[in-house]
């Protein structure tokens, strides 16, 4: 069920928050041990949040559309009390002492937090095969990856392990996995949503955003967890709309653009024949098509694998085995201490990117790569500029193939990159996107459309989405 049908349970008194939240547990019994979603599960504490759920609903007072809704978190988000490990060994015995803004505000609005859900380590991955956990396998075939970097979240949507969760987004990881999962998924404008207490990779591309069953959950659960935040100096002071009222049958006089470069030599047939069967039924129940160019998309994920290590060398400097964490116990000196420690606690793909940001960063090569990085990444924001003057929204695949077989693209970095080729423009230039599912491929398994908005502008893409989930 859907947050908004299992609000109208809870509100009605047919189902407690209690018993919901039991069901949910016993869901995870079940299927974890298969798809590996979850890393920790946090049974006690969410009985306890449920019982309170439960005594606010018999009140009637501060009930909101989440207050007992099962909820899963992504292990990226610090977690009070609860072990955050964002898939790593080197923080496979942290335990924060205070939470994210983002779990917060959702434990203010009632939810029941399940438990923490695996992932690419560090986010560093498109196929959450990537994780000091084991792979989380796809709900729809288990022989498949859910998707990266937050598989867990959309593969425990997906399973029916929670009703919603969060994800994170730096290049395409929540829409990505959304697709791959048959799920929605949302990434909100950079700075909408508060990154206090999200164990950094790429902070200039980092954003916080849901996984759901439908546009109107993705509504609901965007609007409890959006606004300024004065722990962060990067989030927006702009209103925050309610998105679930706005959502409004009707696509008369929406501009959408379709961009050419997003329909490229190597995309799947399947994928191609979905979206664009999708962007005909828009087009037919009243939006007016446009073709459009951006024409630097194919520079994106080289710039992007410049940008985002080089901030992932910076950010994960302060891994040293001193403070917290993992830490190497045989060190005979402070360096080897430092460089037994992250050899022990990272994983290869962290490692690599590392090395790679460290690379680009370093002195002779600062010039060559990174500025030239952040240049393109201007003129990728400019195209986008350019092409909403003429459109409301663009439209593209999310994913250039459905879910791939798990080891299948492990051994081959360059081809696994290519997964997030639609997706990592967006965050290049800090935009809102969400993915939708639109089909399916002959094996069964889900394929994603993109729906990219103006700054600030998830309202009309939420809106937008919602129309099309109504007509497909």
């Amino acid at each position: 069920m859907s947050i908004n049908e299992l609000h109208k349970e809870l509100a009605s008194g047919k189902v407690s928050a209690v018993e919901l939240a039991k069901s949910y547990l016993e869901t995870i019994r079940k299927t974890n041990p298969s798809l590996n979603s979850f890393i920790t599960v946090c049974e006690e504490n969410a009985l306890k949040q449920a019982a309170k759920a439960d005594e606010r609903l018999k009140s009637k007072k501060n009930v909101t559309p989440l207050t007992g809704i099962p909820i899963g978190i992504k292990d990226l988000l610090i977690t009070k009390g609860i072990r955050t490990t964002c898939a790593s060994k080197i923080l496979s015995n942290y335990v924060p002492q205070y939470n994210a803004t983002v779990v917060d505000k959702l434990e203010n609005a009632g939810a029941v937090i399940l438990g923490k859900l695996n992932m690419d380590e560090f986010a560093m991955g498109s196929s959450n095969e990537h994780s000091a956990f084991g792979p989380v396998k796809n709900p729809h075939n288990e022989k498949y990856v859910p998707g990266g970097s937050s598989g867990g979240s959309a593969a425990a949507v997906a399973s029916n392990q929670c009703a919603a969760a969060l994800g994170t987004d730096t290049g395409g990881s929540i829409r990505q996995p959304a697709s791959m999962c048959g799920c929605v998924g949302i990434k909100p404008t950079y700075g909408r949503v508060s990154r206090f207490g999200l164990v950094a990779f790429a902070s200039s591309l980092d954003q916080i955003g849901p996984i759901t069953k439908n546009v109107t959950d993705a509504a609901i659960m965007l609007k409890a967890i959006s606004g300024h935040d004065n722990l962060d100096s990067t989030t927006l002071k702009s209103e925050v709309p309610d998105y679930a009222a706005a959502l409004k049958e009707g696509l008369n006089g929406i501009k959408i653009g379709v961009p050419k470069e997003y329909f490229i030599k190597g995309i799947s047939k399947e994928v191609a024949e979905s979206v664009n069967q999708a962007i005909k039924k828009l087009e037919k129940n009243g939006a007016e098509i446009v073709d459009i160019s951006l024409p630097h998309t194919e520079y994106a994920v080289a710039c992007y694998y410049i940008i985002a290590p080089a901030e992932a060398s910076a950010n994960l400097a302060r891994y040293d085995g001193i403070r917290y964490g993992h830490r190497a116990k045989s060190a005979g000196s402070v360096d080897d201490l430092f460089r037994q420690t992250r050899t022990e606690g990272f994983g290869p793909e962290v490692t690599l990117r590392i090395m790679l940001g460290t690379y680009v960063l370093s002195s002779g090569y600062y010039d060559a790569y990174y500025r030239k990085a952040q240049c393109v990444r201007t003129l990728i924001k400019n195209d986008f500029a350019g092409a909403f003057a003429k459109v409301d929204a663009i439209v593209s695949p999310t994913a250039p193939t459905p879910a791939f077989k798990i080891g299948e693209k492990t051994d081959d970095p360059l081809q696994m990159y290519l997964a997030d080729i639609f997706t990592t423009p967006v965050n290049l230039a800090g935009l809102p996107a969400i993915s939708i599912p639109c089909g399916a491929s002959k094996d069964r398994l889900p394929i994603g459309m993109q729906i990219i908005g103006k700054h600030l502008d998830e309202a009309k893409i939420l809106n937008l989405a919602y129309n099309y989930e109504l007509i497909a």
